[in-house]
């Protein structure tokens, strides 16, 4: 994955995330964004939180899906978008911590689909605890640039 389609991928990536109002509602942020990886950290909050006083499970899910997305982005073509067309998601752990920490990674990229993964950590008390694991199929939109 050495190949950098777009040398302004960074400027990019910052530019839509933005954008994206869902990520602004929960409080995101982006703090790494490197060549096929990604971070996505929430603070937690009442905002966020399920009847049991953990981070719901959709808002795990949207974290997840925005960093192995933005991910994807990293790799494609400046004049190209991407969307994500499937993901499957486990939650293995209550997400229970200060911050939520989404890790999102190319693991392989293509000209028209590329499948990324994303790990959810619940941190708290300097510790990370796991708490989901996905696994995405993203299509990349070809001259099609987003609002």
């Amino acid at each position: 994955m050495a190949h950098i389609a777009n040398p302004d991928f960074k400027t990019s990536v910052a530019a839509s995330f933005a954008r994206q109002n869902a990520m602004q509602l929960i409080r995101a942020s982006l703090p790494l964004i490197e060549h096929g990886r990604t971070e996505i950290h929430i603070p937690h909050w009442a905002g966020v939180e399920q009847q049991h006083g953990y981070v719901h499970g959709g808002v795990v899910g949207m974290i997840a899906d925005s960093a192995a997305g933005y991910a994807a982005m990293t790799v494609v073509p400046a004049s190209a978008s991407v969307l994500t067309v499937e993901y499957k998601m486990n939650l293995v752990a209550p997400a229970d911590g200060e911050t939520l920490v989404a890790r999102g990674e190319v693991v392989r990229p293509g000209r028209t689909l590329i499948v990324t993964k994303a790990e959810v950590y619940a941190c708290k008390d300097g510790k990370e605890t796991l708490c989901a694991i996905m696994q995405q199929t993203i299509m990349v939109m070809h001259g099609k640039s987003e609002k």
